[in-house]
């Protein structure tokens, strides 16, 4: 009876999405389906479980891509991040790129928030600007 319960349990989890896992991509696998090179991938949503986070929206920025202010609903909203092979992606905590600023090399940043920012902040939700260049 509770064996049964349970799997009842998981597939009602599973039909509506709950758990659904999403691991971060690497560096290599930043292609989208046309084959143009992508210098990051910024993620909306994390997790406290590594093989969950790259989740959520997720907005693709190209080589050379320079945005002193982030689209329409992106301010602010990051939360993880992967950066292309031979690319670097440099952020601020500020609009105009102002404020505190961060480079990422290539590879995956899962949870933006074990990334220190000054004292006594992280990186989390914390992007307002960026700008990507790849070799």
């Amino acid at each position: 009876m509770a064996s049964a319960l349970l799997v009842t349990l998981v597939a009602a989890v599973a039909a509506l999405g709950w758990g659904v896992e999403a691991q971060c991509p690497t560096a290599a696998e930043l292609r989208p389906v046309n084959g143009t090179r992508l210098c990051a991938l910024l993620y909306a949503d994390n997790s406290p479980y590594y093989e969950q986070c790259c989740a959520g929206d997720v907005l693709e920025v190209l080589p050379g891509s320079d945005v002193p202010y982030m689209p329409r609903g992106w301010s602010a909203r990051v939360s993880s991040l992967v950066v292309g092979t031979r690319c670097e992606l440099t952020v601020w905590s500020r609009r105009a790129k102002k404020g505190n600023s961060r480079h990422f090399s290539p590879g995956a940043v899962p949870r933006l928030q074990e990334v220190r920012r000054g004292l006594f902040g992280d990186w989390n939700n914390a992007i307002r600007a960026f700008y990507c260049t790849c070799k």
